[in-house]
């Protein structure tokens, strides 16, 4: 995302919707500073949900094959939203004229743009690992408790940070603000890139995966109770396409200067930024909602919550397969 340009084209916007001088009682504005609060407060209800889920997964309940992508999903989203707070109250005071082009504002904005992208891009490949490695489990169980390399999901995390921060520093320096404006041949390059490595790749791989997990919960739900990690994967890949993957097309329309006249950028730069906080807030409340027993109502604790989910079908299968020499729980 190339925050400097929407922040230009809003000023357009404004400018354009009126003429003579505003002040914060104009409705227009205003709108914009209630929903950048409201997007800020969003942030802070995701960052303390993450921090939350991230601590008892971390130190209070014992690691496993999945919980280190889970784990590594917390700190993206976490690092997401803390970005997004900071950007929006960037946003209220441009809005409100409070510090307008304060000195080291391109070098904030892009320092906001590098952490931005590598943890969004970051969140949605764990998300994309977390949906392969269970649909690798339903496969082949056997070879997954048993003949699975002992670190492999510390090692793909590692190289999904890597990916990540590598196309953010390709989206944010060889397509500098400059070259976004312009639509250089490099800028083009780098987009197409990184819109076929979210969505032309990424996209399919997410769904063929979560629609696997869907027939493998109905099947499991015609003779007992479906795996509720399996639900929350399935809820969590949905969030995440409905909120984000929209944005990433409008995103690219915007690039390509495909968008109708008249079209509002103002709207559309805090709608997405509204869509995609919410799919980086929920998660840790979606594992918490279907880890607690439907009788147990809100009285259920976080730790026995997120063991239900995380832990209850890992513990299942070790009684169906037996251990395996040399395999550890931890990855």
């Amino acid at each position: 995302m190339k925050i400097l340009s929407v922040i230009r084209l809003q000023d357009q916007d404004f400018n354009d919707t009126q003429e003579q001088e505003r002040t914060l009682t104009d409705p227009f504005e205003l709108h914009f500073i209630i929903t950048a609060c409201c997007i800020f407060v969003v942030c802070l209800f995701g960052m303390l949900g993450n921090g939350i889920a991230f601590w008892f997964l971390s130190f209070r309940i014992p690691r496993n094959k999945f919980t280190v992508y889970i784990i590594h999903l917390f700190i993206a989203d976490f690092m997401y939203l803390s970005f997004n707070a900071a950007l929006m109250v960037l946003e209220i005071d441009q809005l409100m004229d409070l510090h307008p082009n304060f000195p080291g504002m391109t070098s904030v904005i892009l320092a906001l743009e590098l952490f931005y992208d590598a943890a969004y891009q970051a969140g949605m490949f764990f998300l994309l690992a977390i949906s392969i490695e269970r649909c690798l489990s339903v496969f082949y169980p056997i070879w997954y408790r048993c003949c699975r390399p002992k670190h492999l999901s510390l090692i793909i995390c590692l190289i999904i940070w890597f990916i990540a921060c590598l196309e953010s520093c390709l989206d944010n320096l060889i397509c500098s603000q400059e070259a976004f404006s312009a639509g250089s041949a490099k800028c083009t390059g780098v987009q197409f890139m990184t819109f076929t490595l979210s969505i032309v790749i990424s996209l399919p791989l997410m769904l063929i995966s979560s629609i696997i997990l869907l027939m493998k919960v109905q099947n499991n739900s015609k003779r007992c109770r479906p795996p509720k990690l399996y639900i929350t994967i399935i809820i969590s890949v949905f969030v995440f396409l409905v909120a984000c993957v929209p944005v990433k097309f409008m995103w690219l329309l915007l690039y390509l200067k495909s968008l109708p006249n008249g079209f509002q950028f103002a709207h559309f730069f805090f709608a997405s930024i509204l869509c995609t906080v919410f799919s980086s807030s929920i998660n840790p409340y979606i594992y918490f909602m279907i880890g607690r027993h439907k009788k147990q109502k809100f009285r259920v604790s976080i730790h026995a919550a997120l063991h239900q989910v995380f832990h209850v079908e890992e513990d299942e299968t070790e009684k169906t397969f037996g251990n395996c020499s040399g395999i550890s729980h931890i990855s």
